[in-house]
């Protein structure tokens, strides 16, 4: 076995023991042999892509393209990488170029089929999971895929089948446990879920997902934004209607309140305290940003429901105001969280910056037709003279009659020189929900190892 292949399934097979340090090291020394080894090149960019350092893991992709076009391989695990940086139209492309190059390989369906879902265009992702399955019915990744795609689209018991069965076949596989936990968790089966991923934190050290650890504070965060939201506002809206028109209102929004925070305290319980202590820990490991806005917007929130309650029982008109005016504050958090989840993402600020730049494309683009069409108005119609005959009945020809020997010709209808003003197509916007996986979770459904 020559050096540079040593060093491969060296690598590999670190990587797939979870030493990502020491399969990357493994992956470099061989590509010191040859720098221009596209297998070595897609197995580094694999293990860059498990470490989350998805802008290196993507630079070495593209030399591994570079390197040999004609490997489907590196193809697939560029289209990778484009489906965890938001870049889901690039991603399309690359998987389907894989596709192109290893029509057998199930794998290059797969990352089809990922790809297109993340483009949420989910029947053409099932068509190509399928033809992934035809190749290899009995592939975990391919279950996973399925799952994967399903989840995305909403059919939760679907993703669950699916990832049951692959579970079936290797039930130690992280990401199909990772993945009925979050299930789980979207199902409100709390405490099922804590201890699935407990577990799988416990199982896989290196690759503990504290973010989607702390999903009963964010979920409870979410609701009780909305809740608050709705509940001041209707509140406000009662008071205004005591005041004007029915003083009955009044009262019946004094219990509107008190019912509405015991509402949402009663959710904020159901969800916290089944999940223990467990949430709380994590909390202290998110990035910072994330942490001080899980926080603040836990104080807020409860003190806003506090002044409701506090109004169902003293009545005092401005306290639901104050509980409205932390609103626009709660939503700004909830933004801060966004940022602070991904702001270190070379995939989020790519995200941000192709918004940024198809917006300033749509206001050129709209700014360009406005002038257009303040230049060059649409010509009036001219009218017909008063000694002109009235105009044909309905069935004669189209083209104007000749003119009576000796008179004038009739005026012909005249068409608009300038074409009507169309408003710009609308921007093709980037998908607002996270990558198909959000920040922090683990790895992707192809085996969680390199290839």
């Amino acid at each position: 076995m020559s050096e540079r292949a040593d060093a491969y399934w060296r690598a590999h097979r670190l990587a797939q023991v979870g030493r990502y340090d020491e399969a990357e090291k493994a992956a470099r020394e061989g590509l010191a042999l040859d720098p221009g080894d596209a297998r070595l090149l897609t197995l580094l960019a694999s293990v860059l892509r498990l470490r989350r350092d998805y802008a290196g893991a993507l630079a070495t992709a593209d030399a591994a393209v570079a390197a040999a076009p004609q490997f489907a391989d590196a193809h697939a695990e560029r289209a990778e990488n484009l489906i965890v940086m938001i870049r889901s139209r690039d991603a399309v492309s690359a998987a389907a170029e894989a596709v192109r190059l290893g029509p057998t390989e199930p794998t290059a369906h797969f990352v089809l089929a990922r790809a297109l879902a993340s483009a949420k265009d989910y029947p053409r992702a099932r068509a190509a999971a399928a033809h992934g399955r035809s190749l290899d019915p009995n592939s975990v990744e391919g279950l996973l895929t399925v799952a994967d795609v399903e989840r995305d689209a909403g059919n939760r018991d679907a993703a669950l089948t699916a990832a049951r069965a692959a579970l079936a076949i290797a039930p130690g596989n992280p990401y199909g446990r990772w993945l009925i936990a979050m299930l789980d968790a979207e199902r409100l089966r709390v405490r099922r879920s804590m201890r699935a991923l407990r577990d799988v934190a416990r199982d896989n050290p290196a690759r503990a997902d504290v973010v989607s650890m702390t999903w009963p504070i964010r979920g409870v965060l979410n609701g009780l934004r909305r809740g608050v939201a709705a509940s001041a506002a209707l509140v406000c809206l009662l008071q205004l209607i005591a005041l004007w028109w029915w003083p009955t209102a009044g009262p019946f929004g004094r219990v509107m309140a008190g019912v509405l925070a015991a509402v949402m305290a009663g959710f904020a319980a159901r969800i916290l305290i089944p999940a223990g202590r467990l949430p709380w820990r994590c909390l202290r490991l998110l990035p910072p940003l994330m942490r001080r806005a899980n926080v603040t917007a836990l104080a807020l929130t409860a003190v806003a429901t506090i002044l409701l309650f506090l109004y169902a029982v003293t009545s005092w008109w401005p306290l639901p105001l104050l509980a409205l005016a932390l609103t626009p504050f709660l939503w700004l958090l909830g933004l801060a969280e966004l940022l602070g989840a991904g702001l270190d993402d070379p995939g989020m600020r790519h995200a941000i910056t192709d918004l940024a730049a198809e917006f300033r494309a749509w206001w050129h683009t709209t700014k360009k037709d406005l002038r257009e069409a303040w230049t060059n108005p649409q010509p009036t119609r001219k009218q017909p003279s008063p000694t002109a005959p009235p105009s044909a009945p309905p069935g004669t020809p189209a083209f104007p009659p000749s003119a009576p020997s000796g008179g004038p010709p009739f005026p012909p209808s005249v068409p608009p020189t300038s074409r009507p003003f169309a408003p710009p197509p609308a921007s093709d916007l980037p998908p607002s929900a996270p990558p198909t996986s959000p920040p922090g979770e683990i790895g992707r459904p192809d085996g969680d190892w390199p290839r």
